[in-house]
This record gives structure tokens, C-alpha cells and sequence, in this order.
């Protein structure tokens, strides 16, 4: 592939990837840890806790292929870490799935004794957007409230078209960053 090819590629990926960031939010199961048996059983249920999982938004489970996998499965199956009503199973990681209807879904790893030691992830997917439930460093202030000293308050929806304005800012500046570090390999 020549130069141009892989700059034409490499533009048209940015493109997607900025496209795709300012209507959904993009899920990383388990951030830094990524999809593995985790050290405490509660800590797929701890991470998904403070998110909101929006229609729209994707889900990914970073493990490497041949490593591990994502079973879909109904809640009976999710409580018990059994197979017998299993609705798809993944195998080549990274698994990304696009979350596309609200309800209630169930993913565990199938490898071993994975499940039972804690590597299963239960979501709810709602009809508003997604966020990771991070608290905003900016206290918001309404006119009609009293404020005091402590921490700040958490993101609203009023905020959420900000973030995405934010994000897509971020997501600009971090594509401009890497255009200009792969282009510079090549001159």
C-alpha cells in the first residue's frame, strides 16, 4: 500500500471514529482492565454502575482473539452461570456490539469458570444518551439553588449537548495529533 493510500485510509478512519463519537457514547468494558476474570467478583457490576447506557451507544469487550469470549445470555443464566438458553456467543475479540434497543442484557465469559468468579456484566440500555457517569470537575449552578462547598455536581442532561461538543473537539485534536505523528514517520 502506498503512502497516500494508507493517509486516504488513515483519514477516512478519523472520519468514522469522529462521526461515530458525537451521537453515541462508546462503552470500554472494565476501562483499564478490560474484559478478564476480574480480582473481586462485584467489579463488572461496579464499573457498569455509575454509567448510563444509551440507545445508540456501543459496547466493547477488549480481549484478544482466542483468549476468552462474550456469551449473551437471559438473566436465569446470568445468576446461575449456566449455558442452557445461551443467545449468541462471541469468540474473536475485541467483541464490539452496538446497542440498539433498551432493555435488560446479560454477558458473562464462557471460558472455564470465568462466570463464577465474577466475569459478568449485566446493562441496562434506556432511551437517553449514554455517558461513563464521571463527575464533572465544574460545579453547574441553577439561579434558583443555593450552593455550598463539597463536590461537584454530576453532569444533567442539560449538559450533555456540551460534552458532545467537548468530545468532538477532544476527538479533533487527538486525529490532527495522530495524522501529524504518521505523516511524519514518512518524511
Amino acid at each position: 500500500m502506498g503512502k497516500i493510500q494508507i493517509a486516504g485510509f488513515l483519514a477516512a478512519a478519523m472520519g468514522c471514529f469522529l462521526m461515530g463519537s458525537v451521537s453515541a457514547f462508546t462503552h470500554i468494558v472494565g476501562g483499564k482492565e478490560g474484559w478478564s476474570v476480574p480480582e473481586n467478583k462485584t467489579f463488572y457490576e461496579d464499573w457498569a454502575f455509575p454509567r448510563t447506557f444509551g440507545v445508540g451507544d456501543r459496547l466493547v469487550f477488549p480481549y484478544r482473539p482466542g483468549s476468552g469470549n462474550v456469551v449473551v445470555i437471559n438473566k436465569d443464566d446470568f445468576d446461575k452461570c449456566t449455558q442452557k438458553n445461551v443467545i449468541y456467543m462471541y469468540y474473536n475479540g475485541p467483541t464490539i456490539l452496538d446497542l440498539t434497543a433498551p432493555g435488560d442484557y446479560y454477558y458473562y465469559s464462557g471460558v472455564g469458570k470465568h462466570c463464577e468468579f465474577g466475569q459478568k456484566l449485566h446493562i441496562k440500555v434506556v432511551n437517553k444518551p449514554g455517558s461513563s457517569g464521571k463527575i464533572s470537575p465544574f460545579k453547574l449552578v441553577s439561579k434558583n439553588t443555593k450552593t455550598t462547598a463539597g463536590a461537584p455536581a454530576p453532569i444533567t442532561d442539560a449538559a450533555a449537548p456540551a460534552h458532545s461538543s467537548a468530545t468532538t473537539i477532544q476527538n479533533v485534536g487527538m486525529a490532527s495529533g495522530l495524522l501529524t505523528v504518521f505523516f511524519s514517520l514518512f518524511i
